[in-house]
Order: C-alpha cells, then sequence, then structure tokens
C-alpha cells in the first residue's frame, strides 16, 4: 500500500508536470526550427504521405510550423497551458494517425518531424508519437510547477471586485 501512495505521489507531483510541459514544447520549439525555416522541403514532406490534398500541402507546410512554435513556447512559459496543450495534443493525434496509415500502406518515407532528411518511418516513430500525447494528456490534466497561468492575467471576478 505504501508504494501505491509513493507512485500517486510521483505521477501527480506538480515538479513532474513542469518537466513534462518544458520537454513537450522544447520538442515542439525544436521540431518547428526546420520546417519554419525551409517550408518547400516541409511541403515535400508532407506531400509523400500522400493524405493532403494538393491544394493544402503548401497551406500546411505553412502553417503548422507556426502552430507548433507557438503552442511549443507557450507551453515553455506556463502561459495559456490548457490552450496549448490542446493543440499540441491535436497535432500530436493528426501525425499519429498520419504515421500509422502510412506505415500500414508500406510508403517509404521519412517522418519529416526535425528535418527532411531522416530515418524511415517505424513502429517505433509511431510509438514515440503516443507516448509524445500520453505525456501532453498528463501536462493538460494535472497541475505543474512554476505555471504562469492565472498569474498574469487578471480574471473577470477580480476586475469586477
Amino acid at each position: 500500500m505504501k508504494w501505491g501512495l509513493v507512485l500517486k505521489h510521483l505521477l501527480f507531483h506538480p515538479v513532474l508536470g513542469l518537466v513534462l510541459r518544458v520537454y513537450i514544447g522544447g520538442v515542439f520549439i525544436t521540431a518547428s526550427m526546420y520546417k519554419i525555416n525551409y517550408p518547400g522541403e516541409f511541403a515535400e514532406t508532407i506531400a509523400s504521405y500522400q493524405l493532403v490534398p494538393y491544394w493544402a500541402v503548401n497551406v500546411m507546410a505553412l502553417v503548422m510550423p507556426w502552430a507548433e512554435l507557438i503552442a511549443g513556447a507557450l507551453m515553455v512559459l506556463g502561459v495559456r497551458t490548457k490552450a496549448a496543450t490542446t493543440v499540441i495534443a491535436a497535432m500530436l493525434v493528426m501525425f499519429s494517425l498520419a504515421i500509422l496509415i502510412t506505415l500500414l500502406r508500406g510508403i517509404p518515407i521519412g517522418c519529416g518531424c526535425f528535418t527532411s532528411v531522416e530515418d524511415p518511418l517505424s513502429w517505433k516513430t509511431f510509438w514515440r508519437d503516443i507516448l509524445w500525447l500520453i505525456m501532453s494528456l498528463h501536462v493538460f490534466f494535472f497541475p505543474s510547477a512554476l505555471q504562469l497561468e492565472g498569474r498574469m492575467i487578471k480574471s473577470l471576478q477580480e476586475v469586477e471586485a
């Protein structure tokens, strides 16, 4: 019984939330950098998945990296954490589904997650994204230390009082 309490305390500890929040935010900031600098290569990577209509490839290549950067920065800073985590979790679900479909179809392409030249997609890539999704869900549902949420902007009740 004592080990159960210790495990529960560790899993719900705010420092673990901080570590996961900064880690996932950092991953998405890092992933966005190359894509922002080389949108043409990223567009080719998106097209190689053969899942997105041709007219939407360039729009995705321009919008997605900025969404990754902004959501990642908000997570690292601890500002609007639930909103940023929702965006990141939605992207991770989308990435996981794209990877799963591509693996099942047997298309030999690189992930395009961090650069355009990577190892081919594998089940390891899929499970890595699932693990990141689980970490993001932990950040969403449990508090983390050093979170600026609610400390910078007053609520409507505080302003009216």
